[in-house]
C-alpha cells in the first residue's frame, strides 16, 4: 500500500507542467537495448526508475538492484519498457496493461496485428491476441502520434523496419509507389544481433567481413514493412529484403530502392518528403545531392535521410539511425514521453 501510495504523490503534480514525474520499470535491463534505455532515463526529467529486471544479473546497474521478473513490482509503477525475448513479453506486456500500467513493448510480440501471421513469422502461439492490434510506436507517420498519445499500450518498432519505413513513408502515403518489388538493402552494426554469446557475432567471425542474411523474403520484419505500408498504400508492391551485418558497434543504413508511378518527378517525390519531415525533431532530410551515413547518426536519436536519382522512374532512398536508439530506446522513450502527454523530445534532445 504504501508503494501505490508513493506511485499517486509522484503522479499527481500531473497539472504542474515540468514538476511532473511518472514511475518507470524497465525489464529485461542487462540487454543493449536496456542499457540505453536506462541510461536515457535517468537523465530524463519527468521519468523516475523504480525498478529494473533481469535473469541472469543480481548486480546493481545505474543504481539499481536488479530483480527478476517475477519479482517486479508492477504496482509501483506507471509505465514498464519491456525489453524482453519475443513470446514472453506479450505475455508481460497483458499483465501490466491488467494492472493499469503502460507498456512500450520492444519485441515483436505487439508489432503484428494478426495472429496467424504472427505463428507462421516466429513459429510460436502469440502470448497476448487479446491486446491487438495494437498501436504502433512510429509517431513520424501521419496519425499515429494520436493513437499513440491515447494508447495503453504501444508496439514499438525495431531498428530495421524504423529505418526502411522512414525511407518510404512519404512516397506510400502519397500513393506514390508502383506495384513493382521495393528493394530494401540495410547494414548493421554488430549490436543489432544482441548480447548473447553466439559464433556468428564474435569479433573474430566479424571484423573484416559484411554479411547478409535472412535475404529476399525470409527475414521476420518482411510481413511487418509490408503491413505498415499497405496501410498506407494498399496496392505497394512487394519488399525484397537483404539486411547485412557489417563490422561497427552500432548503426544501420538502409538504401530503398523503389519505383515511382507514372507522373511522379524526383522533384516531386522530393517534395513529398519535405512535407512529411520538416517539422519532425528527430528526423533530418538532406539537402539534394548528399546521401545520408551511419557516422551521422551513430550514438544520437536521430534518424536522417536523403532522396536520390536512380535510372528512369527508380528512386533510391538512403535512410540512417543508430540501431540501439533510434531504433530501440530513444523511439520507446519518444513514444512514452507522447502517451504520459510530455513533450515528445523530452529527454532525447
Amino acid at each position: 500500500m504504501q508503494q501505490i501510495a508513493e506511485k499517486q504523490a509522484d503522479t499527481s503534480g500531473a497539472a504542474n507542467g515540468n514538476q511532473q514525474m511518472f514511475r518507470v520499470g524497465v525489464y529485461g535491463a542487462t540487454g543493449y537495448t536496456g542499457q540505453i534505455l536506462l541510461s536515457i532515463l535517468a537523465k530524463h526529467p519527468h521519468a523516475k526508475t523504480v525498478f529494473a529486471t533481469s535473469e541472469s544479473s543480481k548486480e546493481t546497474l545505474d543504481g539499481l538492484t536488479l530483480i527478476p521478473v517475477a519479482d517486479a513490482p508492477l504496482e509501483s509503477v506507471d509505465a514498464v519498457f519491456l525489453c524482453l525475448p519475443n513470446g514472453t513479453s506479450g505475455g508481460i506486456a497483458a499483465k501490466a496493461v491488467a494492472a493499469n500500467v503502460k507498456v512500450i513493448d520492444l519485441s515483436a510480440d505487439l508489432r503484428l496485428d494478426s495472429v496467424d501471421v504472427y505463428k507462421t513469422w516466429y513459429k510460436m502461439e502469440h502470448p497476448a491476441p487479446h491486446l491487438l492490434p495494437a498501436p504502433y510506436g512510429l509517431p513520424e507517420i501521419a496519425g499515429q502520434r494520436e493513437k499513440i498519445a491515447g494508447a495503453m499500450y504501444v508496439a514499438n518498432p525495431g531498428c530495421h523496419v524504423t529505418a526502411t519505413l522512414l525511407a518510404l513513408y512519404p512516397l506510400a502515403a502519397n500513393h506514390a509507389l508502383t506495384a513493382d518489388p521495393i528493394i530494401a538493402d540495410t547494414k548493421t552494426g554488430i549490436s543489432g544481433a544482441g548480447k548473447a554469446l553466439k559464433l556468428d557475432s564474435m569479433f573474430v567471425e566479424v571484423y573484416g567481413d559484411v554479411k547478409p542474411y535472412s535475404i529476399g523474403r525470409q527475414h521476420r520484419h518482411v510481413p511487418e514493412i509490408e503491413q505498415e505500408l499497405h496501410k498506407l498504400q494498399a496496392d505497394v508492391g512487394p519488399l525484397i529484403f537483404s539486411p547485412h551485418l557489417i563490422p561497427i558497434d552500432v548503426g544501420l543504413l538502409a538504401t530503398v530502392y523503389a519505383r515511382l508511378r507514372t507522373g511522379w518527378t524526383l522533384e516531386q517525390a522530393r517534395e513529398a518528403f519535405v512535407n512529411a519531415y520538416a517539422d519532425e525533431p528527430l528526423v533530418t532530410l538532406l539537402p539534394a545531392g548528399q546521401t545520408t551515413h551511419i557516422k551521422s547518426v551513430a550514438h544520437t536519436n536521430r534518424a536522417e535521410v536523403a532522396v536520390s536519382a536512380g535510372a528512369g522512374d527508380t528512386l533510391i532512398i538512403t535512410s540512417a539511425i543508430d540501431n540501439l536508439r533510434k531504433g530501440a530506446a530513444s523511439q520507446a522513450v519518444q513514444n512514452f514521453n507522447l502517451m504520459m502527454g510530455l513533450p515528445e523530445t523530452e529527454g532525447l534532445l
